[in-house]
């Protein structure tokens, strides 16, 4: 069987009695990390000689084979530094092959630190997404939150300190005004949680701040308006004299509706 624990992302006694035993009693453990594993094992004070196999981003697809063939017979023990396997962590191919292979998995939940920013940033926690780290490129991190600011739901992203400055001006930039979460060293001694706008977060973030960032977005107000509607827009541009074209890309641009699907429902519309 393969079993997925969650590990502390910060405080060791959240280790839950489920990971303590399993660490204790597993033949075999996947880990990201082998030294981490190793500490985490040492600092619980229990006393047990795993083997230990890596299992991380750049080897997981070629190890997954023989693992999910050893976890026919034997429960084979996946972790990552910190959190759940396959959340922004390694695992998910694991998991994958070995569905594919009718092979048992199981989970032994726990620490999570998307739950946990989630549970303190004040924002609605009823719908939200998860879209893991902000990409490092300025222009690929703008068309993304440029792209989340039609979100409605919730988002929770993952970020370096050392970004963090360029991060908020993003965001003020592509969602003014939204309310922010910043939450870091969750579950440490030094857990902090900052709630605003992206701009009047600013000044703290340029003073230089360290640890591990979770950031969580406000999401957008429902403002998408009805397709029918939409396609009402484009068709009244374009009798002013618009291009069709023309027509529907502005009126995406103001609803959020993709343009292709108001430039083909004005082309087939009646009206048209």
């Amino acid at each position: 069987m393969i079993i997925l624990g969650a590990t502390p992302i910060g405080n060791l006694g959240d280790a839950s009695g489920r990971l303590r035993e399993a660490l204790a009693t597993a033949p075999v453990i996947a880990a990201e990390d082998t030294r981490t594993t190793r500490q985490l094992i040492r600092a619980l004070g229990i006393d047990a000689q795993p083997q230990l196999v890596a299992l991380h981003e750049h080897n997981e697809e070629a190890a997954a084979p023989a693992l999910v063939e050893r976890a026919r017979d034997e429960d084979v023990l996946v972790l990552t530094d910190a959190g759940m396997p396959t959340v922004s962590d390694p695992g998910f191919r694991l998991v994958q092959a070995a569905v594919a292979a009718g092979v048992a998995v199981t989970c032994l939940p726990g620490p999570s630190a998307v739950l946990t920013a989630l549970a303190l940033s004040g924002l609605p926690t009823d719908r939200f997404a998860f879209d893991g780290f902000l990409p490092r490129k300025g222009g690929e991190r703008d068309r993304m939150l440029a792209a989340l600011a039609r979100e409605e739901r919730t988002v929770v992203l993952f970020e370096a300190p050392h970004r963090l400055t360029d991060a908020l001006e993003a965001i003020d930039r592509a969602m003014p005004g939204r309310r922010v979460a910043v939450c870091r060293e969750l579950t440490k001694r030094y857990e902090e949680v900052r709630r605003g706008t992206a701009a009047e977060l600013l000044p703290w973030a340029r003073e230089g701040v360290k640890g591990e960032i979770v950031l969580v977005l406000e999401g957008a107000t429902p403002v998408l308006a009805d397709l029918d509607a939409a396609v009402q827009q484009v068709l009244g541009l374009k009798a002013a004299g618009m291009r069709l074209k023309e027509a529907a890309a502005e009126v995406a641009e103001a609803t959020g509706h993709p343009r292709n699907a108001l430039y083909r429902a004005a082309l087939e519309h009646p009206a048209s």
